[in-house]
């Protein structure tokens, strides 16, 4: 990999040439720049914020669930060997509602397939990210750097860096967010709603182990999460009423150790908050199309689901590895990376996952945030019956893990 803060190599008047230009250097859009250079491909990666603020712990303050098919593909392409150490196993998922006794409880130990996903603060897979990227050939990372307009109506894409470099591609693939302005510049609409839901975030240490479960409560508010890390702690989501957030979010530090502790119970004995507080208000969009002219999205830039299910990353992921293994095709038979052939065959391979978990993940958050007594005892009820029937513990476990359906290659531990 090549880096550095000002990129004064894009700045000779001769554009530099490369097969993928990435708008956005975050989690999805670095590991689509790793495993594309790493399948043999010249990838430029542009960031507007250096890697240094990227990795600090004042920065995001979230953690995020890895699938086990995750964790396959970044095995696959060599990051996980830099984060494995700041990863916790979700050896067991327990979901209840309320004050219900019915509760849906998974255990990886009757796969016997390995844990059901990996818990990881952003910044420590920010960090193994990059420490990838270092020793990558074919990846130019520029940090800090924005982009100022991307042109795409010629035989290649032509993207003008704020720094006075421009870049060509045969393809730019956008990797910039929920508020994408690659997205927004090619025209492309959303269908999106706000929840009237923030999550609120934070990390607790706590004086007994968490032994590797995952807790998921929903309550009328919304669902509150209590996610193992590493050592005795956790990490929480809280789901608000955005109107309380604000409130919730003043309170002092004592206050709001009273409250976590109160919603966390006494099952991991005496907690305290580490680190700050953080709140984000929640919302879907789903983009009506993933490709345009020598443009694909990818990531929060081509959807956006409720956290309700921790499966915003993956998502993201998965649209990595269908991404790069048709780039990956077409760049061996020598096809036009960005025609709308090739970028076709990866937007029909994910718009369907992306819509039913966007789907779900919606039907979900509306089925349990509500206190209404009949759909309340009808949610217990099919929770109680699913923890019941050993298939269908196994069947949602699968799920869980994103072990089902038609894998890209990197999903199942496979090269390109």
């Amino acid at each position: 990999m090549t880096s550095g803060e000002s990129p004064e190599s894009l700045s000779a008047p001769e554009p530099v040439s490369t097969n993928v230009f990435i708008a956005g250097g975050g989690m999805v859009g670095m590991t689509l720049g790793i495993a594309l250079a790493d399948a043999g491909l010249e990838v430029v990666v542009a960031d507007a914020e250096s890697p240094e603020a990227a990795v600090a712990p004042a920065f995001d303050g979230r953690a995020s669930a890895i699938a086990y098919a995750s964790y396959r593909l970044l095995e696959r392409i060599g990051v996980w060997q830099y984060l494995e150490s700041e990863t916790q196993p979700i050896e067991e998922i327990r979901v209840s509602d309320g004050a219900s006794r019915l509760f849906l409880h998974f255990d990886q130990a009757e796969l016997g397939e390995g844990p059901l996903g990996y818990m990881a603060e952003n910044r420590h897979i920010r960090a193994a990210l990059f420490a990838r990227a270092e020793g990558l050939d074919g990846l130019t990372f520029l940090a800090p750097e924005k982009v100022v307009e991307v042109a795409r109506d010629g035989a290649r894409a032509r993207a003008r860096l704020a720094g006075g470099g421009t870049v060509r591609s045969a393809l730019v693939a956008a990797a910039d967010g929920r508020m994408s302005r690659m997205r927004q510049a090619a025209g492309i609409r959303t269908t999106a709603w706000r929840y009237d839901q923030a999550g609120i975030v934070a990390t607790i240490a706590h004086e007994l182990p968490h032994c590797s479960i995952a807790h998921e409560r929903f309550l009328p508010p919304g669902p509150f999460a209590i996610l193992p890390l590493t050592g005795n702690r956790s990490s929480l989501v809280w789901t608000t009423d955005v109107d309380l957030a604000p409130t919730i979010m003043a309170l002092t530090e004592a206050g709001f150790a009273a409250e976590v502790a109160k919603r966390v119970g006494g099952f991991l004995g005496q907690t305290e908050i580490v680190g700050p507080r953080f709140s984000y208000p929640l919302g879907l969009h789903v983009s009506e199309r993933y490709t345009a002219d020598r443009l694909a999205l990818i990531g929060d830039a081509a959807h956006g689901i409720h956290p309700i299910a921790g499966q915003g990353l993956n998502l993201g992921f998965r649209d990595v590895a269908a991404l790069v293994e048709v780039l990956a095709d077409a760049h061996r038979l020598g096809q036009d990376l960005g025609q709308s052939t090739v970028l076709d065959r990866y937007a029909r391979w994910r718009r369907t996952d992306n819509l039913v978990l966007a789907a779900v993940t919606d039907g979900l958050n509306r089925l349990f945030s509500n206190d209404f007594p009949p759909l309340r005892l009808a949610r217990d009820i099919g929770l109680g019956m699913v923890n019941k029937l050993p298939p269908a513990r196994r069947f949602f476990m699968r799920h869980a893990r994103g072990t089902v359906g038609k894998l890209p290659k990197l999903l199942r531990g496979e090269a390109v």
